[in-house]
């Protein structure tokens, strides 16, 4: 393996289009308010991008340093843990990510609010600043919580309820009370995949010391919240659709939930761990293919 192709491997791709899903959900609810602007949404985005970028570095190198990305993990090898990449490259890689999500977040902010609005920009850099904090501490550091079972919230807030309501406020000035629905749909989606990934680490993560809400509970329990998480994501897009309707065209949404209940059939019958592997990548593209269908169906067919 290149060292280029490690970068790209620390940086895992295939993360982004879950992570971009509340931006373009936010997106869709500001141009479902009477808002657009797609220089906003485009900054937006790479701003994103680039914290979920950090994130994954971050996450390669606190799962390496603690061992956790060890022989008995499944899916893909890691940067740090095939070798390729030392603890001080992704440490460099960690920091000049950081200083581009910075001048990505300030340059949004600028745009959105204009300089004059220095308080909504400072409130927005304070957020910008914790979710850089979040994406490093979920694994890095002593401390971290990811390794205390808190990640399921953390990922409920930040890919969730902060991506959805925070970029619909870049675009509009103004939160709505039903828009916490779609945001609430995102953010348990996005949680739906941790723990998919946290049930097929179960057995490693238990050995290296990784308390996952999974190893708190139990792999059993595991499943059990999952299907959870997915009934509840269901509801609250039902319930935004039903109070916003305008069209028929509004409930294709609820359409991308049939193949989710395909997947949590498959989930049910999965008796090894391991075996969990392909449905993440299932639910993340569903999760965002249901973010652009969102936008499609109250802003285009409607």
């Amino acid at each position: 393996m290149t060292k280029f192709k490690a970068w790209l491997n620390a940086a895992r791709l295939r993360t982004l289009p879950l992570s971009i899903s509340g931006i373009i959900v936010g997106a869709a609810l500001g141009d479902f308010y009477g808002h657009q602007n797609w220089i906003i949404f485009v900054l937006a985005l790479f701003t994103t991008i680039g914290f979920q970028v950090t994130s994954n570095f971050a996450n390669d190198y606190g799962d390496g340093v603690k061992g956790t990305d060890n022989e008995e993990r499944v899916g893909p090898k890691r940067a740090l843990q095939s070798g390729i990449l030392t603890r001080e490259e992704l440490k460099k890689g960690i920091i000049i990510s950081i200083i581009i999500d910075l001048f990505l977040a300030i340059t949004l902010l600028i745009v959105a609010f204009g300089i004059e609005n220095y308080l909504l920009i400072i409130l927005f850099f304070g957020m910008a600043l914790a979710s850089i904090w979040a994406a490093i501490k979920y694994t890095v550091g002593a401390s971290a919580y990811g390794y205390r079972g808190l990640g399921d919230l953390f990922v409920f807030i930040f890919f969730g309820l902060l991506a959805v309501l925070g970029s619909l406020f870049l675009f509009t000035k103004f939160l709505t009370f039903s828009s916490v629905l779609p945001a609430i749909t995102i953010g348990l989606l996005s949680t739906a995949v941790l723990n998919l990934n946290n049930l097929r680490d179960a057995i490693s993560d238990k050995n290296a010391g990784k308390n996952t809400l999974v190893v708190k509970m139990g792999y059993a329990n595991g499943k059990i919240y999952h299907y959870l998480l997915l009934g509840v994501s269901f509801l609250s897009m039902l319930i935004f659709t039903l109070l916003n309707y305008n069209s028929w065209y509004n409930f294709m949404p609820l359409f991308l939930f049939i193949p989710l209940i395909l997947h949590a059939i498959r989930v049910s019958s999965v008796k090894e761990p391991f075996l969990l592997d392909p449905e993440l990548k299932k639910v993340a593209l569903n999760t965002f293919f249901l973010a652009v269908i969102f936008y499609l169906s109250f802003n285009i067919f409607s």
